[in-house]
C-alpha cells in the first residue's frame, strides 16, 4: 500500500525506442524487382516493429535496432520534496518526466501518481498556437481541473510574471520562443499544482527570467508542494534542492544530497575539472626557467574539490618545477566567475622567496581563500608565473580548473536563510553590529 505522504512512485520504468537503420540496397535487377515485390509486408512489419515491444525485455542484451532511454527507474518522492535530477545529454531525464507525466507510456514498469501535475518539458507545451496568450492560460487551467473563478483569481498574476501583458491578446503562434517560455512558465507556476515538473526548457528565457522562474520555484517547494527539476544548471540544483538523482544511460547511479549527487556527477568524466597535472616534464607548460607541473583545487583535507561548499576553506595549489638558477619568481593566479568577470587576482607574497632568486627544484604554492567569500556559480582559476628583473611571464595558462560554489542552504552563510538567488559575484559575510535604543517614554 502507497504512503499517504507519497507524491511520485516509479517503479521499474522503462522506456524503449526503436531507431533507423540503414538498409542494404540491392546490387542487381532482379534484386531490385524482388525488393519491390516484397516491399508491401516489409513496411507493414516495420511500422507494426515501431511500436510493438511484446519481445523485448528491459535489461536484455540490445538488437541493433533498439535504444533504451530507460531502464528499471525506481524511485519514490515526498509530498512537498524538491527533488533535482541531473546527467549528461541523452541519459533519459526528458523522458522520464514525459512518462511522469503522461505525455508518453513506458515500456516497462509503473507510475503512481498522487496529486494534480502542472508540467512544462518543452516550448509551448499544451499551448495551441491559435489561440490567444489569454484564451491558452484558461484552457491550460480546464486541463489542470481548474474552475473558471480559479483562473480568474490568478489570471492578473500569471500576466504580471510574465511580462508579456501587450500580447495577452495575440495569438501564440506570433510568440518569440523568449516569450512562450514566458508564459508558459507562468502559467504553470501559477495555477497551484501540487506537483510541478520543470525540464531545462527555463534555458530559452533571458538571465533576468531565469532567476525569476527559480526564486518561482523556492516559492513552490516552500509552500510544500512537490518540484520535479531537470536541469544542467548545476548550483541552481544545489540551491533549490535538497535531494538530486544521478541518471546515467538510463538508470539512476546515485540518489542522495545535493551536494554529494553534484560531486559524484562532476567527478564521473575522464579526469577532473579542478586539477590539471602533466607527469612529463617535457610537455608542461612554461620553458627553459620554470614549467608548470600542476594545478588543482583542494579543500583542507587535501582532496581535490569540484564542489566547494559557500561556508568552507578551500586552497588553490600551484605545483612547478624551476629548472634553471638565478631568477625571482612572482607566482600569481587570477578568478573568475562564469560570467568571466576577474573576481581577484592574488600573488604569492611569501616572505621567504619574494626577494630572493629561487634554487632549482620542485616548488608547490598555496593560496587559502576563506569560506563565505565566493558567491554560487562557476569559477575558473587561471595561473601565471613571471620572472622580474626583467619582468617576463614563463608561464601564462587561462581557465586551467573549474570549480562549483554552492550553497546548500544548511548552516550559516552569508544568504542568512533566505531562499532567493542572490546578485553579486562576491557573497562576503561581514561582521555586523546592531545596537538597540529604547524609544524615550
Amino acid at each position: 500500500m502507497t504512503d499517504p505522504e507519497t507524491a511520485i512512485k516509479a517503479t521499474q520504468l522503462s522506456k524503449c525506442y526503436r531507431i533507423g537503420l540503414k538498409e542494404a540496397l540491392p546490387d542487381s535487377l532482379s534484386g531490385a524487382l524482388l525488393a519491390f515485390l516484397k516491399s508491401p509486408l516489409k513496411n507493414y512489419r516495420k511500422y507494426r516493429s515501431l511500436y510493438v515491444f511484446k519481445e523485448v525485455k528491459a535489461g536484455a542484451a540490445e538488437a541493433e535496432d533498439l535504444v533504451w532511454a530507460l531502464q528499471g527507474v525506481s524511485f519514490t518522492v515526498r509530498q512537498g520534496e524538491v527533488v533535482g535530477i541531473i546527467g549528461r545529454n541523452g541519459a533519459g531525464k526528458s523522458t522520464l518526466l514525459k512518462i511522469l507525466s503522461r505525455i508518453t507510456a513506458p515500456t516497462g514498469g509503473m507510475a503512481e501518481i498522487h496529486g494534480r501535475i502542472s508540467s512544462l518539458l518543452e516550448v509551448g507545451t499544451g499551448f495551441h498556437p491559435e489561440l490567444t496568450g489569454r484564451e491558452n492560460v484558461y484552457l491550460n487551467g480546464t486541463i489542470l481541473g481548474m474552475k473558471k473563478r480559479e483562473i480568474d483569481a490568478k489570471f492578473e498574476e500569471i500576466v504580471a510574471f510574465s511580462g508579456i501583458e501587450k500580447f495577452i491578446d495575440t495569438p501564440v503562434k506570433r510568440y518569440s520562443s523568449g516569450m512562450l517560455v514566458r508564459l508558459a512558465f507562468s502559467v504553470a507556476a501559477h495555477l497551484e499544482p501540487e506537483i510541478l515538473m520543470v525540464d531545462e526548457v527555463l534555458a530559452v528565457g533571458d538571465l533576468e527570467f531565469q532567476k525569476k522562474c527559480l526564486n518561482k520555484m523556492e516559492d513552490v517547494g516552500q509552500a510544500g508542494r512537490t518540484v520535479l527539476f531537470v536541469s544542467h544548471n548545476l548550483p541552481a540544483v544545489a540551491r533549490l534542492c535538497s535531494r538530486v538523482i544521478l541518471i546515467e544511460n538510463g538508470r539512476i547511479v546515485e540518489d542522495g544530497p545535493a551536494e554529494a549527487v553534484v560531486k559524484r556527477y562532476l567527478n564521473a568524466g575522464q579526469g577532473s575539472s579542478a586539477v590539471q597535472e602533466w607527469s612529463d616534464l617535457e610537455r608542461a607548460p612554461g620553458g627553459s626557467v620554470v614549467r608548470l607541473r600542476a594545478v588543482r583545487v583542494r579543500n583542507v583535507a587535501g582532496e581535490t574539490a569540484e564542489v566547494v561548499d559557500i561556508r568552507s576553506r578551500f586552497g588553490i595549489d600551484i605545483d612547478y618545477e624551476v629548472l634553471a638558477p638565478g631568477h625571482q619568481l612572482l607566482v600569481r593566479f587570477a578568478l573568475r566567475n562564469e560570467s568571466g568577470d576577474i573576481l581577484f587576482v592574488s600573488f604569492d607574497q611569501n616572505a621567504e622567496w619574494r626577494s630572493r632568486p629561487r634554487p632549482p627544484g620542485r616548488y608547490l604554492s598555496t593560496a587559502w581563500i576563506p569560506g563565505n567569500l565566493l558567491a554560487e556559480g562557476m569559477h575558473y582559476v587561471s595561473s601565471f608565473i613571471t620572472t622580474i628583473k626583467p619582468e617576463t611571464q614563463q608561464v601564462g595558462e587561462y581557465s586551467i580548473v573549474a570549480f562549483h560554489v554552492v550553497d546548500t542552504l544548511e548552516g550559516d552563510s552569508a544568504r542568512g536563510g533566505i531562499g532567493r538567488q542572490m546578485p553579486g559575484a562576491v557573497r562576503p559575510l561581514l561582521e555586523w553590529s546592531t545596537q538597540y535604543r529604547a524609544s524615550a517614554p
